[in-house]
């Protein structure tokens, strides 16, 4: 490859140019160049011309070379215009892929600058492109990033919507997303109804919009796209559910914990009973987040029963919407008070306790032996705690094993939404075993099974012959669960019918959430706006 080629390929932008010079100036390499005599149209009437006005000369900062900046200095050609109808008498000559209209630096640098914005933002954009391109501020970045014009709508045949927060409990926009391409369509300011009606009016087209369970979202998609079909998105569908289950399994819990009578006693040669590691059923919480919602179930059940609605209890109580919702339907105050273990911290002890017990059970009652063993198996408390915990069990009584704590509702439910193939041995048994317990569970659990039979193969037709066998139990968190797919039944049933989701929605909500911790919660939403539609 010949010097000539390989400055062909090095810069293409400047094969059109005539170098006159090419010196280094310490950090910088300029380049010296002027246009060649040719005949250039005219911007405005295209009229070719060669007739010289004047010559001046401009300076176009450049891509790095080696490391150092580049400097063009261009002398180029101001020229008349010999159409005599034109608006403009002067005009000054361009090169293309170099020059733009009162441009100071090359288009290739441009756009790199506008790239490095859109990825960063304005200040890790302005350290990176010292390193790499020239030393720019932030605001030039921002503004480079404000002056790029929006990418054309076009026409979406299926249609994604969803909400994010620009400040989160407080303001709220919508992200409209074209799921066939997986690009961000347009950014709208607020999530109401309203303004995504006038959004799909102004964008005809739209044949499927995929969504959550808002209700302002199907309001807006009904109103502005009537001929659409709404598919409500699985797993918000499947979400929900998964709120039911726990809220069942919460009103069940008195049948996650073994019976008293399943604790065996061993006699031991020395023994005696230790003291109980876990709080009795019927020892009633007392712990401050326990007394605030007592306080809270009664103030909301006696407002309820005066005949106020659950906005007028919000109003008058201050609580959230959903707080109030929650405590209106739960069955008693019992139900909230889900996690038992709320205001206790658990001991270190705790998960040693049942080696103890089998070591003190044969022969071993050195404390001290006893302590060293359990530190080797990652104990991290103190002597003394081990000592007073075996201190009750030389009074010569026999010993009793440990009751087993009960799983958490959380875990439990987890446990009845989980593929049972990808549960191990022991998870699987646990919950076989509170099944056992419970025929409401096993209900439970077998609808739950049915349910994602019926999402994961796409059998949407079976949603209403699923709801009547919900309605048939007793099982009033799911009965809950079933009246609010009533409410969307259709979009329900097309969510579990078609394939359409709102997966590439919810993974622009997550970049969204990444440009915002990018810039600090600090830029404007128009700035924002421009980052969700442009960057890459």
């Amino acid at each position: 490859m010949s010097v000539s080629e390989l400055l062909g390929v090095v810069f293409p932008h400047l094969l059109d140019l005539r170098i006159e010079k090419v010196s280094a100036a310490g950090r910088s390499v300029r380049i010296r160049a002027t246009t060649h005599d040719r005949a250039v149209a005219c911007p405005t009437c295209g009229f070719a011309s060669r007739r010289v006005h004047s010559r001046y000369e401009r300076r176009l900062s450049d891509l790095m070379v080696g490391g150092r900046e580049t400097v063009i200095h261009l002398r180029v050609r101001r020229l008349f215009c010999g159409n005599e109808h034109c608006a403009r008498a002067t005009f000054v000559e361009q090169v293309a892929g170099l020059t733009i209209r009162h441009g100071r630096r090359s288009v290739g640098l441009g756009r790199m600058l506008e790239r490095i914005a859109l990825a960063l933002g304005g200040r890790a954009g302005a350290r990176l492109t010292s390193h790499v391109a020239v030393d720019v501020s932030r605001m030039t970045l921002l503004r480079l990033v404000r002056a790029l014009p929006d990418p054309p709508a076009g026409v979406v045949r299926v249609l994604g919507v969803d909400d994010f927060a620009l400040r989160r409990g407080h303001v709220y926009g919508t992200v409209l997303v074209d799921i066939e391409s997986g690009r961000p369509v347009d950014v709208l300011d607020d999530r109401t109804a309203g303004t995504l009606t006038t959004w799909l009016r102004e964008h005809p087209g739209v044949e499927i919009v995929c969504r959550d369970r808002a209700g302002a979202y199907a309001e807006g998609a009904r109103l502005g796209a009537p001929q659409a079909l709404q598919v409500a998105d699985r797993w918000h569908v499947w979400n929900n559910l998964a709120t039911a289950v726990e809220r069942t399994v919460a009103r069940h819990r008195a049948c996650l914990r073994p019976p008293e009578d399943a604790t065996s006693a061993i006699d031991a040669p020395t023994g005696a009973p230790p003291p109980a590691s876990t709080t009795a059923p019927g020892v009633m919480r007392t712990d401050r987040i326990a007394v605030r919602t007592r306080e809270r179930y009664a103030a909301v059940h006696r407002l309820r029963g005066k005949g106020l609605g659950v906005r007028a209890i919000v109003a008058e109580l201050g609580l959230a919407k959903g707080t109030v919702r929650r405590f209106v339907r739960a069955s008693g105050v019992d139900e909230l008070l889900t996690n038992d273990g709320t205001g206790r911290r658990p001991s270190l002890l705790e998960e040693f306790k049942p080696y103890l017990h089998r070591r003190w059970t044969a022969g071993c009652t050195n404390a001290t032996l006893l302590f060293e063993e359990i530190k080797a198996r990652g104990y991290r408390g103190r002597y003394q705690i081990v000592r007073d915990y075996l201190r009750p069990f030389r009074t010569g009584a026999p010993v009793h094993e440990p009751t087993p704590p009960a799983p958490k509702v959380r875990r439990v439910a987890s446990w009845i939404m989980s593929n049972p193939r990808n549960m191990t041995n022991d998870d699987q048994r646990r919950l076989d075993e509170i099944l056992t317990r419970s025929p409401e569970l096993i209900a439970l659990a077998g609808h739950v099974r049915s349910f994602a039979t019926m999402m994961c193969d796409l059998r949407g037709e079976r949603l209403e012959e699923w709801t009547a066998a919900v309605e048939n139990d007793d099982l009033p968190a799911l009965h809950s669960f079933v009246t609010g797919l009533r409410r969307d039944q259709d979009a329900v049933t097309a969510g579990l019918t078609l394939p359409w989701n709102s997966g590439r929605v919810e993974g622009h909500v997550n970049r969204i959430k990444m440009i915002k911790r990018q810039m600090y919660g600090r830029a404007n939403p128009d700035l924002l706006r421009k980052r969700i539609l442009l960057a890459d």
